[in-house]
């Protein structure tokens, strides 16, 4: 059994593959550290074979993970990084090293179960846009702040007072919280839509819309065009390299 774990900005998701008694995906908010449920939880798991990672939270949070890793089953996780071309695919950046390493991961994921371009929108605490071909070629991406990071950029440069609203799905909002929450939702589901119009255009076929991340249902709810969410993405990238 493997353990692949997707560290992110905001949370840790794990699941288990490569046995019969494979787990769906778990997932923590880490606030920068381990969660405290997290030895509790991977207490009851198998030992497992080997332990792969993805992270973006920086190193202190991937050195705390390998202690844990250690004193769990004494074993040393494998941290993935970035390859130019893997699985079929080719990084558009002219310095790979600095694409996200969950993103590259995505990339591979969205080559195997998508049969043609696509397009893939991770809405977490950043929502990134990347836009992959046919051919396996990546043209590169977009990031935006996430939707709450949004929402928080709004309030903190402005008047407004910070009252909690979960917008509304009516595109006019009638009152100030909910117009901020509602455009924060709304502005990162627009420019997926106009990039996805660009895709197709560009490739000359009608590409996949793929959304991944924490608020990828929130943004899945307010497309008009079809989407198809993945929430462990990452981890099936990570799965494609073990």
């Amino acid at each position: 059994m493997d353990l692949l774990i997707d560290i992110g900005n905001t949370s840790l998701k794990w699941v288990t593959s490569g046995s019969d008694q494979a787990l769906p995906m778990q997932s923590l908010r880490h606030h920068g550290g381990l969660p405290l449920d997290l030895n509790a939880a991977w207490e009851e798991l198998p030992a497992p074979r080997r332990v792969r990672v993805s992270n973006v939270a920086g190193r202190a949070l991937g050195e705390a993970l390998s202690r844990t890793c250690r004193a769990l089953w004494g074993l040393e996780p494998v941290f993935a990084g970035v390859q130019p071309r893997c699985g079929g695919v080719t990084i558009a950046y002219a310095q790979p090293e600095r694409l996200g390493v969950d993103r590259w991961l995505a990339l591979l994921a969205a080559r195997r179960i998508a049969s043609g371009p696509v397009l893939i929108v991770d809405a977490g605490t950043a929502v990134t846009y990347d836009a992959l071909l046919a051919d396996g070629q990546h043209l590169g991406g977009l990031i935006l702040p996430g939707v709450a990071l949004m929402r928080a950029a709004v309030l903190s440069g402005t008047q407004i007072p910070p009252v909690e609203s979960g917008g509304c799905r009516d595109l006019w909002a009638r009152d100030t919280a909910s117009a901020v929450s509602t455009a924060a939702l709304w502005a990162p589901a627009a420019l997926a839509e106009r990039l996805h119009q660009h895709l197709r255009t560009q490739c000359g076929s009608q590409p996949e819309l793929i959304l991944t991340g924490g608020d990828g249902e929130r943004l899945l709810a307010v497309l008009q065009h079809p989407a198809r969410l993945v929430p462990d993405l990452v981890l099936q990238g990570l799965a494609l390299l073990a």
